[in-house]
């Protein structure tokens, strides 16, 4: 079988890549056009992706400007949103709208941490039990040792948690601007080679016990927090959501209440209407790690009649994984969207979490007004897939 071409040498070079669009184009039967043409050094690209092809171009939409009234993110922006879902920018665009006349959108960060949770086996509960203790005993010399392996990433806390025979542990840590994930395994695992040493009851460990949850969705991030918690808020005047969404405070608190015992019945992690699109546009355009979408896909929306009969609206995204510095936020495209936001390089990470939960809120706005209003499938007929 005929394998795909590599240089050990330079495997970003043009005469390699060539080889490889040579090798998926004419033996395959394809002929690449578009796939082969970018704009950029392939070798930024290193770090990023293996056997480098070429790229995917996805449609990139601008909506806003949005106002954030943040402690980060403090103006107005206009969000890059990289999608191929019709109607997604004309509907975030539209919420924003709203936001903005209604005096902006104010967004808090509340917590930051990012996990790694490995597991220790042992003979007994009782050991298990011991080893606990140990753990909270020896918590300044794990830090220590923890801390030593990056310049910016930070120890925090370790919660413990038994089951049975074996001891799950779930270090928290500060990344910085990073998200953190590699950054965190480093450290997990030389504080591990440590508390091993020390403690010869220990029958065996795994770094990662699936207690981290990695990109997936779980009760005990949004508890517990993995990577941001942020909240966005606004309080929507009567007469700007009759005017502008054609819908009223009274609708769109029924249609929360509703959809909240649905959220119930079928066990969703989110009780909002689609936060994870807005999310995912902007995970896109700006380099994210996709795959982190799992997990801030969670949120908790909140909706009040105010009385002044205005409509108070919050959502708070509990594991919001984001990064301005590292990972795919320095390749060509994505670097240019997070400079469109004033949020690549250092400490610009919190300013980039606000700015998506204003984003978030626009949207949990404008759908679940045209669905309060009726507009959600005319929307769809005018801009969307539907066409």
């Amino acid at each position: 079988m005929a394998k795909v071409p590599r240089d050990h040498g330079d495997n970003y070079s043009p005469e390699i890549i060539s080889a490889r669009q040579d090798f998926v184009g004419q033996g395959r039967g394809v002929e690449l056009k578009h796939i082969k043409n970018y704009s950029f050094d392939p070798h930024l690209t290193q770090g990023n992706v293996e056997n480098f092809l070429g790229v995917a171009q996805i449609p990139i939409g601008c909506a806003g400007p949005l106002t954030v009234l943040g402690e980060y993110a403090q103006g107005d922006f206009v969000i890059p949103l990289a999608t191929t879902e019709g109607t997604l920018v004309a509907s975030y665009n539209r919420g924003m709208k709203l936001l903005n006349q209604s005096g902006g959108v104010r967004t808090t960060v509340f917590a930051d941490q990012m996990q790694r949770a490995p597991v220790f086996t042992f003979e007994s509960a009782r050991e298990a039990r011991a080893f606990a203790h140990f753990i909270e005993e020896h918590f300044d010399k794990i830090k220590e040792i923890a801390d030593s392996t990056s310049r910016v990433g930070r120890l925090k806390s370790i919660e413990r948690y038994h089951a049975s025979k074996f001891l799950y542990l779930r270090f928290n840590y500060t990344t910085g601007d990073a998200a953190g994930q590699n950054m965190v395994g480093k450290a997990t695992y030389a504080a591990c080679l440590w508390i091993v040493e020390q403690n010869p009851s220990i029958r065996h460990y795994f770094l990662e016990s699936n207690f981290a949850t990695d990109k997936k969705g779980s009760m005990v991030n949004t508890m517990m927090t993995r990577g941001k918690r942020v909240t966005a808020e606004a309080v929507i005047p009567r007469k700007i959501l009759i005017d502008h969404m054609r819908t009223d405070p009274e609708t769109l608190d029924l249609h929360f209440r509703v959809a909240n015992i649905g959220g119930f019945l079928s066990g969703v992690n989110n009780n909002g209407a689609h936060s994870v699109n807005g999310i995912t546009a902007m995970f896109i355009a700006t380099g994210q790690d996709v795959a982190n979408v799992a997990e801030s896909t969670a949120g908790i929306l909140c909706v009040e009649i105010t009385p002044e009969k205005d409509l108070y609206i919050s959502i708070t995204i509990p594991s919001l994984i984001v990064a301005s510095y590292g990972g795919g936020t320095g390749l060509a495209t994505q670097r240019e969207c997070l400079e469109m936001i004033g949020c690549y390089g250092r400490d610009k990470v919190y300013k980039l979490a606000e700015i998506i939960a204003g984003v978030v809120l626009a949207g949990e706005l404008s759908l679940g007004s045209a669905i309060s209003s009726q507009d959600w499938v005319s929307s769809h007929e005018r801009y969307g897939r539907n066409r």
